[in-house]
């Protein structure tokens, strides 16, 4: 079995996001998008019909560099470029943060810098290091945003959750005022020192939590449910799921010592998440998980809720 167990987890040897340019010596934002080819503007042209027939009040913003489109919007929405929306992070580099990856998500409509804060958190006995994504949208789903992302250093797991006691994620309207921007960079650091001293709390409750054999798996039916009429390959798949994410509570190395508690369990739900191998792996399967790793994983936010309420 142990030889199994190494074999599901040898996934962690790659990067946790497995995604972009590696950009760590870039001196600021603008130098990171260049680095990893993402220095092109937005342009934005009318719309047509298949008749030549102007569509009043939408404009397309199409990507300079290849003519994409990379969405249809109001004829009121303000483009952000790329280099404009990520310069208030340079600021952040005289704290010590360093931008490591720059890449896009979704064909362009998302791009996202990822930089790493400086110092490591020792939670609940392990080591946590925090990282920060910036994204920026083009398809006129949203503004700049910033999420921090806390990663188990000893697997490469994220531990981004939604706590009630602090925000790991904001959204704000780039402006061109330089104050502005320094005070953006410093609520940014604020919203991440929180975050983590608010995580650290969490950890340690969660491990005082002990957990029951029945919980686990009462906890992993309700994550993984069930159809009510199943079809036999529905039931197959469901039980594999459910299989590998209890493997992943009971026998994966880095959580022998753990204790059977809540942290673990979430640590297992966590590790399932980050790096489970889909039953069917689509084209957009590393988009997809980069985008619930900045926008919050549903199953994580699920699990934690389940242990919450118990």
């Amino acid at each position: 079995m142990a030889a199994n167990v190494e074999k599901m987890f040898s996934v962690r040897e790659k990067p946790w996001h497995g995604l972009g340019t590696i950009v760590m010596e870039a001196p600021s934002s603008a130098d990171a998008l260049r680095l990893a080819g993402l220095d092109w503007d937005v342009v934005q042209e009318p719309v047509y019909t298949g008749c030549d027939e102007l569509v009043e009040g939408y404009r397309a913003n199409v990507r300079s560099s290849d003519r994409k489109v990379l969405g249809v919007v109001s004829d009121r929405y303000k483009v952000v470029q790329n280099v404009d929306a990520f310069s208030f992070t340079d600021t952040l580099l005289g704290q010590g943060v360093r931008y490591e990856t720059a890449g896009s998500l979704q064909e362009g409509r998302k791009v996202w810098l990822l930089a790493r804060l400086p110092s490591e958190y020792i939670i609940a006995g392990e080591r946590i290091s925090p990282y920060l994504v910036f994204s920026n949208t083009h398809d006129g789903s949203g503004s700049v945003k910033v999420a921090v992302t806390p990663v188990r250093v000893a697997c490469n797991n994220t531990l981004n959750l939604a706590l009630n006691t602090a925000s790991r994620s904001f959204s704000m309207v780039h402006t061109g005022n330089i104050q502005d921007k320094i005070q953006e960079a410093r609520n940014t650091l604020f919203m991440a020192e929180k975050y983590m001293d608010c995580l650290g709390t969490e950890f340690e409750q969660l491990r005082r939590q002990k957990m029951t054999d029945a919980q686990v798996r009462e906890y992993i039916e309700l994550l993984l449910p069930m159809d009510e009429e199943p079809t036999p390959i529905q039931s197959k798949n469901t039980l594999k799921l459910r299989r590998d994410m209890e493997r992943r509570y009971y026998e994966a190395p880095d959580l022998q010592k753990t204790g059977n508690n809540a942290y673990r369990f979430i640590n297992a739900v966590s590790d399932f998440a980050t790096h489970s191998r889909p039953l069917r792996r689509t084209t957009n399967y590393n988009e997809n998980l980069f985008a619930r790793t900045v926008d919050g994983n549903p199953l994580i936010d699920r699990a934690y809720q389940l242990v919450k309420a118990a």
